[in-house]
């Protein structure tokens, strides 16, 4: 994928640029009086005040927006005349799922809040962060290579076809015009989380390339940790790639195809869907903001990277539409995305259920579904967990079964090895070994991997029921018990407690008829003390997991070590306990 570099990394161009914005605003400015007085005044038909036509010289207001393709045509027309609003004001649009407030001020967006999710505070969730927009731009704000026209843009006053209150379905646009720029902004609502966009600037009759943006993150971040989930991600043809902060460039161009691109974090999603997804670039924005470490103490700060895209087609007219909301399957899925050949048609590869995708989006589709009989997701998840455990005991019961067998040949094994080990390992003689080894677990029935097999089966699922719980939009915020939110960790930390506690008890119950008993001593407290520092900050609801698996893990080895399968395994374990004890005396 090719990379354009930024035209303001030459080093003095932002300077000069600087320079020549500034002379040409005083040129202007000192001329206006002049052309007041001299240029002909043509009356317009009597129109309400915040609404102005163009003048003739300009295309009309009414006309529709000019085509991608006859506005990358570079025109010579007469200078517009101006229009412009004489003050600000603000208009809001409305439907069940959010409600957007734009500003005339730059044709911007300064809240974007998501009505069905709420905050840390219990509040409407505002996804604006406005210490971060008002430093680097608000959503659908224009994005330029000339950082004074950017700012021209995103300042002035543009003339707005409505204002006040609006229920969506609906449209907006706003326009701005003086004697060498022109743009035009228009939005379409419906009742879905999308958006749509066209945008177009003209500089003296030419296109320049402008692509409407989200500069500046999420609002709601509480915490550190939720800057640093942030990412930029894109489709490209069947492929779904996610930046991380470290890999992020700020200013950096790539070019498309893109099916769909734009920031994210763990759950939510500010995407664009370009409408000719072979013709578009992408802008990736990186930017330093200084945030508290600890929201309860503002005074002590320190620095994090705040994320954003812009998005749009080169000269100078862009059509897409924005998805801005959550990343939950059902929403995603509704979306219809136009795609390249081989890629998703929908927003759902938003959703990062990892290496083991397929058995993570199955078993998250089962607890939704579990979840409509059991109407509370903590309690959901242990329905869930208590049947793949009780499922993967038989591969447990193998794994005891095989390991039993190893034991049970290894005297002849030992042996065996005995017998050859005067020879080096380059002695063809050695070879020998290996086949009687082969011979001797054939007569027995022995498998070596035999023991590793189960373990090596139920990684898939462990880790993507991991995955699942981790990406799943459905626990934030889900209460279960003293828990308030099932995607937070344990506000008391009785879970991680809990889950050290019944590993502990399984490592000491479980006969490890193979194990030197110094090292399985030692195998019983490293390995629960080292998951507890694993899982000590992790989400409750991956807690909880682990801890109800280990507690049914517990009661199952307890049974198990009744039979004769497990007496057999003790006396075998507590007969390696005696001859070491019996050795090292």
């Amino acid at each position: 994928m090719a990379d354009f570099p930024n035209p303001q990394q030459d080093p003095g161009t932002e300077r000069r640029l600087l320079l020549v914005f500034v002379l040409t605003f005083l040129v202007i400015l000192l001329f206006q009086p002049l052309l007041k007085k001299y240029l002909p005044h043509q009356e317009a038909p009597a129109k309400p005040k915040q609404v102005q036509s163009q003048a003739a010289q300009a295309p009309a207001a009414s006309t529709p927006a000019p085509s991608a393709a006859a506005a990358a045509q570079p025109k010579s027309v007469a200078p517009a005349a101006a229009e412009q609003a004489s003050s600000e004001s603000e208009t809001v649009i409305e439907n069940d799922l959010y409600r957007i407030t734009f500003s005339n001020r730059g044709a911007q967006v300064k809240s974007w809040v998501l009505k069905k999710y709420d905050d840390e505070q219990g509040k409407p969730l505002e996804l604006v962060n406005d210490p971060a927009a008002a430093k680097y731009g608000y959503p659908l704000s224009l994005w330029t290579y000339d950082e004074g026209l950017r700012r021209k843009l995103n300042s002035v006053l543009y003339v707005a076809s409505a204002s006040g209150h609006m229920t969506a379905p609906s449209e907006i646009s706003f326009q701005y015009a003086d004697q060498d720029l022109v743009v035009r902004k228009a939005f379409r609502f419906d009742h879905s989380y999308v958006v749509h966009v066209e945008t177009s600037v003209q500089m003296k009759g030419s296109p320049v390339d402008a692509y409407p943006a989200w500069p500046s993150g999420f609002g709601g971040e509480s915490t550190i940790a939720g800057y640093h989930s942030t990412q930029i991600e894109y489709q490209n043809n069947s492929d779904t790639q996610r930046l991380a902060i470290k890999k992020i460039s700020g200013g950096a161009t790539l070019t498309g195809p893109y099916d769909w691109a734009g920031v994210t974090d763990l759950y939510f999603a500010a995407v664009f869907l370009p409408e000719n997804p072979q013709d578009v670039r992408l802008i990736t924005l990186r930017n330093p903001l200084d945030v508290p470490k600890d929201p309860s103490n503002p005074s002590e700060t320190t620095q994090v990277d705040v994320l954003g895209t812009a998005m749009g087609a080169p000269a100078g007219v862009t059509e897409e539409r924005l998805f801005v909301g959550p990343k939950s399957l059902k929403v995603l899925e509704a979306v219809t995305v136009p795609t390249i050949q081989g890629a998703e048609h929908d927003l759902r590869g938003l959703v990062d259920f990892g290496f083991f995708g397929l058995i993570a989006r199955a078993l998250f589709v089962w607890l939704q579904w579990t979840h409509k009989y059991v109407p509370n997701w903590g309690w959901a998840i242990v329905v869930q967990t208590f049947i793949i455990t009780i499922a993967l005991l038989p591969l447990r019961i193998s794994q005891m079964k095989s390991a039993l067998k190893m034991q049970k040949a290894a005297p002849q094994i030992k042996a065996i090895q005995e017998k050859y080990k005067k020879y080096s390992m380059r002695d063809p003689r050695k070879q020998q070994m290996n086949q009687e080894i082969s011979e001797l677990y054939k007569r027995e029935g022995v498998n070596p991997i035999g023991g590793c097999l189960p373990l090596v089966i139920q990684i898939p699922f462990i880790w993507a029921f991991y995955k699942m719980l981790a990406v799943s939009i459905d626990l934030r915020h889900a209460h279960w018990l003293w828990i308030h939110d099932l995607s937070a960790r344990d506000p008391y930390f009785l879970l991680p407690i809990a889950m050290v506690v019944s590993m502990f008890l399984i490592q000491r119950i479980t006969p490890q008829a193979g194990m030197d008993p110094a090292q399985q001593k030692m195998m019983n407290v490293m390995m629960p003390l080292m998951m507890g520092f694993f899982f000590f900050n992790l989400a409750a609801g991956l807690n909880l997991y682990y801890m109800e698996s280990n507690l049914i893990s517990v009661a199952q080895q307890a049974i198990m070590n009744r039979t004769g399968l497990g007496r057999e395994m003790r006396e075998m374990a507590e007969k390696r306990a005696r001859k070491s004890k019996d050795k090292n005396k």
